[in-house]
């Protein structure tokens, strides 16, 4: 099977698993329950979820504990884009080829969606301690730490508080200032995939893997926000499914705009290849299924150098 083959295939579990878990849109709060089901269900890469089951298999995870993890990050994630497309955040009408939230059920209902995708994100990650066997119920309570934490104000939500104030203010963020915009932005819920994964499993390897499986989520989540800004700067809103060149519209810095186009690609690649490299080291169990799913993780990593959405 091709590494495409294989995406494929692990990217549809990602959705079955992600949309399995969201509410049934019934009763007197159905709106909101279906606002939050649009939000999730209108597709993406599943980036989160397949690299959270990637780091549980390598480091020897074996049964289904990982699941309300992978749906419970994509909630969280599908949340935080309800909210930046928000009239008072990044104000944008398209998201994945379909109506932003806000669009399509107001903006008072988006709000209730997103809080409501993050809030029912903990319900659903609670659901792990059902099939946590031994020590992965330890790693139950570390992942749970990790996700609130990467989610929180030391990370997504804290690098989008330096984000909008740096709009609403007109204020130039200094290449520091954005790469904390970037780490906590972007780079958080990668790490949080990661590391999430990893200790669910419940394994000596999961503790061995750690600080690499951190350094790995980190360089990928700063590649991944540099490719973002290339491809606002070179593709168009049919390819993005969403408003290309929006950057520019609205005079936001960039590390594009600090680096150059051409060194930004390469500072995307160098880091896009560290991460992989660091991926190839991790420890396994030996097994074909954790040495497998060690070759696909650092595959993914290097193919979204040249992801085009």
């Amino acid at each position: 099977m091709t590494f495409k083959e294989k995406l494929q295939q692990k990217t549809a579990q990602a959705e079955e698993i992600t949309l399995r878990f969201l509410p049934k849109a019934e009763g007197h709060a159905a709106t909101v329950m279906e606002a939050m089901n649009y939000s999730v269900g209108a597709g993406g890469k599943r980036l989160r979820p397949v690299l959270m089951q990637a780091a549980f298999e390598l480091c020897g995870g074996r049964n289904a504990a990982v699941e309300p993890f992978m749906a419970a990050l994509e909630m969280i994630h599908n949340y935080s884009l309800v909210h930046d497309d928000l009239p008072e955040m990044d104000n944008g009408e398209l998201r994945r080829d379909l109506p932003a939230t806000h669009i399509k059920y107001g903006a008072g209902m988006a709000v209730l969606a997103g809080d409501g995708l993050l809030n029912y994100a903990y319900e659903t990650a609670l659901k792990a301690f059902e099939t946590a066997e031994g020590s992965q119920r330890e790693g139950c309570i570390e992942a749970l730490a990790v996700l609130a934490g990467k989610a929180g104000i030391y990370g997504m939500v804290g690098g989008q508080c330096l984000d909008v104030e740096a709009e609403e203010k007109e204020l130039t963020l200094s290449q520091e200032q954005l790469l904390y915009v970037y780490e906590n932005k972007t780079a958080a819920l990668l790490q949080a995939a990661l590391l999430c994964g990893a200790a669910l499993a419940g394994t000596p390897e999961a503790v061995r893997n750690k600080e690499k499986l951190a350094q790995a989520g980190y360089d990928l989540g700063i590649a991944f926000q540099l490719q973002d800004d290339i491809l606002d700067i070179e593709s168009d809103t049919q390819t993005l499914g969403k408003p290309a060149g929006s950057d520019e519209r609205n005079g936001k810095k960039t590390y594009v705009s600090y680096l150059g186009l051409e060194a930004a690609k390469q500072e995307q690649k160098r880091l896009s290849l560290e991460a992989a490299g660091l991926v190839r080291a991790l420890a396994t169990d030996h097994s074909a299924r954790s040495e497998e799913a060690k070759e696909f993780l650092a595959e993914l990593i290097e193919s979204l150098v040249t992801r085009k959405r």
